[in-house]
């Protein structure tokens, strides 16, 4: 059987190919296809799929996160792979294949899951209160292993102000380690979110990175090649110009219907008794409404804000596949150019602490300001290197770096793609697998037709 090697190169477009000379060779020797996102065109939703062949409203995945209405609490990135309703790719091999191994080096919900090597970014949280850079992996001895061979896994340039190439060629270095040892192997690799976020799909800045997360996985694609394995290397979503924040939870607040309560003269969403709150997510939110009476006025509140295309009650949600207990009673869909925030105080100075932090399992909601440093302070970049030296010398500290102001952000993705060119996209070494177009709820199938096809892949398959 071959090896089959899937990448998720996180962003990457037809427009964007045109930079990356070795992904391009690649789909010249083989197929290639626009592939169609699921909504939320958002990672954790869209792997989700991916990996299943459901849609968000089957799977359960309905954004990066969601209200845990048994809780009471938003939570975003959480990583136990039994959040995902449905049978995984593999776990379908192996009932034609038992014993069919796998490694997934860094794709979500990872921990809890039924591959045979893991890697998962999971920091260390002392009591203390310091958070110190690490990675999850199974089996334990993977850990040292890599740490070894690599370095500690680069945390802060995962995401944050400092996000960089190095964590993509981190996680390349992994994948290399685990290529030749799986039947399948799984890789993501984040790096184009950043300058595209920072900077826009059309910036210099964006063409460069398209160049640099060409370079990195190159090694990863030579050792596939020498192995004799298949390759697949997908997107999730592609990033769009951004212009436009719409503050829906001020708006929500302003109306009566979202609650905060006061700590140390810092406000935090109250979920508990809010009569309406959303969960921003790019360029989706999800809100939720406690009292059915309430609904037509949250539906024609959110309406009217500037920036809000269209508002999907569960039978709208049901168009698109995403009507899930987990999902708000109303789902916003931005305009093209427009996101939502998760900001619901109405002055800065009674912000919680972790909104100038990068703190994304606190925020109840997604916040892309986190990949900046805030331009207003000027001395942002000594205070940050002061936190590290603090950090160095094990003194808790506290990285109170990011704006709150939302308008550095130049990118987002989130709705389903306006246009070809700025869609994701699939690419597979294997010439004539692919037609025009798949969805996204086919590349399952696709996956498992390359594993049972062999030598044998002349016919297109699994294409929408």
């Amino acid at each position: 059987m071959d090896k089959l090697l899937v990448v998720d190169v996180v962003g990457l477009t037809p427009a964007l190919l045109e930079h990356m000379p070795r992904l391009k060779r690649l789909a010249a020797g083989g197929s290639q296809a626009v592939l169609e996102p699921v909504l939320p065109a958002v990672t954790c939703s869209v792997q989700s799929t991916l990996l299943t062949g459901l849609t968000p409203a089957e799977h359960g995945i309905v954004g990066n996160g969601w209200y845990f209405r048994d809780l009471g609490e938003i939570f975003l990135w959480r990583q136990h792979n039994r959040l995902v309703q449905g049978e995984k790719v593999w776990e379908t091999i192996r009932h034609q294949v038992p014993g069919y191994t796998v490694a997934n080096v860094c794709w979500w919900y990872a921990m809890g899951a039924t591959t045979d090597w893991t890697v998962t970014p999971r920091p260390i949280y002392y009591a203390d209160g310091k958070k110190a850079p690490d990675a999850y992996t199974r089996p334990p001895e993977l850990h040292d292993e890599l740490v070894g061979e690599l370095g500690e896994f680069p945390l802060f340039q995962y995401w944050g102000p400092t996000a960089s190439i190095r964590s993509s060629e981190w996680i390349v270095g992994a994948a290399r380690r685990l290529l030749s040892r799986a039947d399948l192997t799984l890789a993501y690799l984040p790096h184009l979110d950043y300058d595209l976020q920072r900077f826009g799909p059309d910036a210099p800045e964006a063409r460069q990175a398209a160049r640099d997360v060409d370079d990195a996985l190159a090694p990863l694609l030579d050792d596939a090649a020498a192995l004799g394995a298949r390759v697949v290397v997908l997107s999730e979503y592609g990033i769009t110009k951004a212009d436009t924040p719409v503050d829906v939870n001020r708006a929500l607040r302003t109306a009566g219907l979202l609650e905060v309560y006061t700590q140390d003269g810092m406000e935090y969403l109250d979920p508990w008794v809010s009569r309406a709150f959303a969960v921003a997510d790019h360029q989706l939110a999800h809100v939720y409404v406690a009292d059915p009476a309430d609904l037509e006025q949250v539906r024609a509140l959110c309406a009217a804000l500037p920036g809000v295309d269209r508002v999907l009650d569960r039978e709208g949600q049901a168009e698109f596949g995403l009507d899930h207990e987990r999902s708000g009673e109303l789902v916003l869909v931005a305009d093209p150019t427009a996101w939502f925030t998760y900001y619901y105080w109405d002055d800065d100075e009674r912000a919680p602490d972790f909104a100038r932090g990068v703190e994304i399992h606190r925020k109840p909601g997604y916040d892309p300001a986190e990949l900046f440093f805030d331009p207003e302070d000027k001395l942002v970049k000594a205070k940050a290197a002061l936190t590290l030296a603090r950090k160095a010398a094990g003194l808790r500290y506290a990285m109170k770096v990011v704006p709150l102001d939302p308008a550095p952000v130049r990118g987002t993705h989130g709705r389903l793609p306006e246009r070809d060119a700025d869609a994701p996209m699939v690419i597979c070494d294997q010439p004539g697998v692919l037609g025009e177009r798949i969805a996204a709820t086919a590349v399952r199938d696709l996956l498992i037709d390359l594993v049972n096809l062999g030598a044998d892949a002349s016919a297109p398959s699994s294409v929408s």
